[in-house]
């Protein structure tokens, strides 16, 4: 038996910069933390050696990699050439909430064959083969944060250059202001799970239009300029970016936002806040809140929604179990 666990993430600067779209002429630039949020991939030989035996939120058996259903087990089972086995995936968190993890899952399965396979992989090639899978295998219209940020965990800022490579820089900072700055970040679930295939279909589409592809090149300056704040110590920076920042990209496509998420959003700063943003591609999910301590039980209070409490994790997608 093999267990991998493999983080979920807060972007917290630069999404949508990401996408080959953009990033191909401009370079984009992503700032985000992994966090103690998981997506667990549990895998053994089927108890039957003809068959493969998947379970998620159904049960799939089936006697031909051909015949899976999910889009995302199919592809990476046929990629690593792996049947006979029995695998179950099981999250902290539901799918469609902003934390993207649908690539933590295709990390973590794909950390969890190699192994099965008893081949050692680095970081750099789980990240890209999982953007591989995801975006030219199953024609996702995503970016690629995601799936380095569950490889490679930590807080990082990531560079997307226009030939297609990926620069992952680790942000320096003393404990004690990380330590302040997570104590600082809240997070909070408005109700429903989203499929963020279309309003990353037409984002992708709006930033070819100049006054759109203005403001994603202003969200990828502040990017840049809350990495150097970070790197100072200068953590109440990131209520200040995360609200200019969310004040931009809610204007890149329709249903990145709603009145439900505005009126949550306009709460928190009326009751101390310094800024926020809703978390992945819009619509719903988590709404996280940069607030400082002495508001946090009065923003709690008013904004009453539930409260997801999370830390900063380092590792990525880590093997945590082999065995018989």
């Amino acid at each position: 038996m093999i267990i991998t666990r493999t983080p979920f993430r807060i972007s917290l600067c630069g999404g949508g910069s990401d996408i080959s779209t953009f990033y191909k002429k401009n370079s984009g630039f992503v700032l985000s933390a992994s966090i103690n949020k998981y997506m667990y991939i549990i895998t053994h030989p089927s108890f039957q050696k003809d068959k493969t035996v998947l379970k998620y939120s159904k049960t799939e058996i089936v006697d031909n990699l051909n015949e899976i259903e999910h889009i995302y087990f199919k592809a990476i089972l046929q990629k690593m050439d792996v049947s006979g086995i029995e695998i179950t995936s099981t999250a902290d968190i539901p799918a469609g909430t902003g934390l993207g993890s649908s690539s933590s899952f295709t990390v973590g399965l794909l950390h969890n064959l190699y192994s099965y396979k008893n081949k050692f992989v680095s970081k750099e090639c789980l990240a890209e083969e999982a953007c591989k899978i995801e975006i030219e295998v199953l024609k996702q219209p995503i970016g690629k944060q995601d799936q380095y940020a569950a490889a490679y965990g930590g807080l990082n800022f990531y560079t997307f250059r226009p030939d297609g490579s990926v620069f992952v820089e680790p942000i320096l900072m003393e404990q004690s202001s990380l330590i302040n700055m997570q104590r600082r970040l809240m997070m909070f679930y408005i109700s429903g799970t989203r499929s963020a295939s279309a309003i990353l279909e037409e984002q992708r589409e709006n930033i070819k239009k100049g006054e759109y592809e203005k403001k994603l090149i202003k969200i990828c300056q502040l990017a840049q300029d809350l990495r150097i704040s970070l790197q100072n110590n200068e953590i109440d920076t990131l209520g200040k970016i995360l609200h200019e920042s969310w004040m931009l990209k809610r204007s890149l496509a329709e249903g990145i936002t709603n009145m439900e998420i505005d009126k949550y959003y306009q709460i928190a700063l009326d009751n101390g806040a310094i800024g926020g943003k809703l978390l992945g591609a819009g619509s719903g999910g988590f709404l996280l809140l940069y607030v400082p301590e002495s508001k946090q039980d009065k923003v709690r209070s008013a904004i009453n929604i539930p409260e997801q409490k999370f830390d900063f994790e380092r590792q990525g997608s880590t093997i945590i179990y082999i065995g018989s």
